[in-house]
């Protein structure tokens, strides 16, 4: 098997066609590989560097984003499957320069060492807010396990997400 890269592309086919995306309330249209995923294209060809590439195989966390109120690893979709979608990333939480609720609670709880996974991490939280399915600190634990810290800051991180949710009405006391 042999993959085809850009400089690859066959003679009279065009290694990239043009898309558009929606993104934090904005369209962007751009031309780009058919096999490029949304995480490149966010961070190569839009220069949003917020969504962070960690292991590129969907194990960390560190590429969650919403698509659609809902959260994915942006390394594991292609930015073509995307078209269409609302696409929000950490740069698109706050409201100019009013932080998103949990954005403020990571800061207050010191939910973060190094900061690499942060973004993910509260995407993954608002993600999770959305789905409504955590109604404890055990809950937000489980729901949380697939973004990944490798500074351990976990305790913080889920205190800061219950403090959300518990002004929110959404915890169980």
């Amino acid at each position: 098997m042999s993959l085809i890269f850009e400089s690859e592309a066959p003679a009279g086919v065009s290694s990239t066609s043009p898309i558009t995306l929606k993104i934090n309330g904005s369209e962007k249209q751009f031309p780009i590989a058919p096999w490029t995923t949304l995480l490149d294209a966010l961070r190569e060809h839009l220069d949003m560097t917020g969504t962070k590439k960690g292991c590129d195989h969907g194990q960390c966390g560190a590429c969650t984003v919403l698509v659609n109120g809902k959260r994915i690893n942006s390394c594991l979709t292609l930015a073509v499957m995307q078209e269409g979608n609302d696409i929000q990333t950490i740069e698109g939480l706050s409201k100019g320069e009013q932080l998103h609720p949990l954005q403020e609670a990571f800061i207050e709880h010191d939910a973060f060492q190094c900061g690499y996974c942060t973004p993910g991490q509260i995407c993954s939280a608002v993600g999770l807010m959305n789905e409504g399915k955590a109604h404890n600190a055990s809950e937000i634990r489980e729901l949380m396990s697939g973004n990944l810290c490798r500074c351990g800051a976990y305790t913080n991180i889920v205190d800061a997400i219950e403090d959300v949710m518990k002004k929110e009405g959404r915890v169980n006391q």
